[in-house]
C-alpha cells in the first residue's frame, strides 16, 4: 500500500502544484486523472523521489519515502513522461547498461534479465535495432522494460500513451495490465479511456488537489440519471452556460451539442444521456475551475 498524506508542494515561484493531498493506493493498477498542470507530474515526482514535497508525507509499506528515498528506488519502476534514451544504441545494449546501474552486477544474471524482458515487451525480434529507429509505442514498451528491471513492487507511468496510434495503445495498455497484477502501478494521465479500460480505483486531481476518489463505476453510478444532452443553436449556447451547469460543448455541423450537469429537465430538446468516465471527469474539472 502507497499512503500519501497531506502532501503539498510549493515551487520557488510561488505555485502551489499540490495542495493537501491524501490517498491510498493498493496493489494493481491505480489511475491518476488529470488535465494539463494538474498536479500530476509533481505528484508522480515526489513519490518517485525525484523532488522532495514542501510538507505532508509518503509511505510505501514500512518505507518512509521522503526520509530514505533510497529504500524506495530499490523497489521502484519508473517511466516518466518525457523518456530519453540513447538514440544510436540498441535495445539490448541499452537495457543491459541499464541493469547495470540498477545493480545487477552478475553477467547471467544480467543476461536472463535482459532477455526475459525484450521477450515479455515483444522487443525480442528487434533486440539489435537503434532505439532511434523505434515508433513511439516500441520506445514505451522499451521505457516499461526498463521500469520492470529489479522486480520493483511500486510502478509509475507518467503519461504513457500520449502520441500513440490505436494499435500501439491497445499493445501497450495490455502489458500494463499484466504487470499490474502483483504490484502497485500508478497510471497517471488526461486520456480518460485508459482509466476506464485499466483501472479498478481511480482519483481525480485539478487545481492540485483530490477532486475525487474511489472505483470508476461507483462514480459513474453517483451521476445516472444527472447528465443531459441536446443539440442547439450556436446563439443559444451563452443562455445555457448562464442558467446551468454546462460541463461540455461539442460543435456538431451547425449546432452546438450541450451537455449538462442537472437534477432535472434543463429544457425542451434535453436527454437524459447515459453516464461515462469522460462526463464524471468534465464534471470534476468544472467544478475545480468554478472554485478557482
Amino acid at each position: 500500500m502507497l499512503t500519501i498524506e497531506n502532501l503539498t508542494h510549493v515551487y520557488g515561484n510561488g505555485t502551489r502544484a499540490l495542495d493537501d493531498v491524501t490517498l491510498n493506493i493498493p496493489k494493481g493498477m491505480f489511475g491518476l486523472l488529470g488535465p494539463n498542470g494538474a498536479g500530476k507530474s509533481t505528484l508522480m515526482r515526489s513519490i518517485a523521489t525525484l523532488q522532495t514535497p514542501t510538507s505532508g508525507s509518503i509511505r510505501f509499506g514500512d518505507i518512509d519515502v521522503i526520509k530514505t528515498p533510497d529504500q524506495l528506488r530499490r523497489v521502484l519502476g519508473y517511466l516518466p513522461q518525457d523518456f530519453g534514451v540513447y538514440p544510436r544504441v540498441s535495445a539490448y545494449d541499452m537495457l543491459n547498461h541499464m541493469a547495470v546501474l540498477k545493480g545487477i552486477a552478475n553477467g547471467k544474471e544480467r543476461k536472463e534479465t535482459v532477455e526475459a524482458l525484450l521477450n515479455q515487451v515483444n522487443l525480442w525480434p528487434v533486440r539489435g535495432k537503434a532505439l532511434a529507429g523505434f515508433s513511439g509505442g516500441m520506445r514505451q514498451r522499451f521505457g516499461i522494460a526498463q521500469a520492470l528491471i529489479g522486480n520493483p513492487q511500486l510502478i509509475i507511468v507518467d503519461e504513457p500513451t500520449a502520441g500513440l496510434d490505436p494499435q500501439e495503445r491497445n499493445r501497450f495498455l495490455n502489458l500494463l495490465a499484466e504487470v499490474g497484477e502483483s504490484v502497485v502501478v500508478i497510471l497517471s494521465t488526461h486520456i480518460v479511456e485508459d482509466v476506464t479500460d485499466l483501472c479498478p480505483r481511480m482519483a481525480m486531481l485539478a487545481g492540485g488537489q483530490v477532486q475525487l476518489e474511489g472505483a470508476p463505476n461507483d462514480l459513474i453510478r453517483q451521476m445516472d440519471g444527472r447528465i443531459w444532452r441536446g443539440a442547439v443553436a450556436r446563439d443559444q449556447v451563452a443562455d445555457l452556460q448562464a442558467a446551468h451547469r454546462v460541463i461540455a460543448t461539442r460543435s456538431v455541423e451547425d449546432k452546438v451539442v450541450v451537455t449538462i450537469l442537472a437534477d432535472a429537465s434543463p429544457g425542451a430538446g434535453f436527454e437524459t444521456s447515459r453516464t461515462n468516465l469522460e462526463d464524471v471527469y468534465l464534471a470534476a474539472v468544472s467544478a475545480a475551475r468554478k472554485a478557482g
